[in-house]
């Protein structure tokens, strides 16, 4: 079983005539911020430190394998690189 933790997004703006850039986007899923404790009231994350899909399918790509809940719960960070040519 293969499990992901980083995903790439490139994206490209349309061509201008005066210079062309090319912004990439590093986007990584860190420690699980769910609170597990919300319904008594508490506060209690499970110390998941960052997401691993759980298989490659749709909906297998968004679960964590290691804590079980959905990405969005995952801290995410990004890291953008923007690259000009004159």
């Amino acid at each position: 079983m293969r499990k992901r933790q980083v995903v790439v997004r490139r994206e490209e703006p349309p061509r201008s005539r005066t210079n062309s850039s090319t912004t990439i986007k590093s986007v990584r899923y860190g420690e699980c911020q769910k609170n597990h404790a919300a319904g008594v009231g508490g506060y209690a994350v499970d110390g998941c430190r960052e997401f691993m899909a759980t298989g490659e399918e749709t909906a297998a790509a968004l679960t964590c394998a290691a804590c079980g809940c959905y990405r969005n719960f995952h801290r995410r960070e990004v890291e953008a690189e923007v690259a000009c040519e004159l």
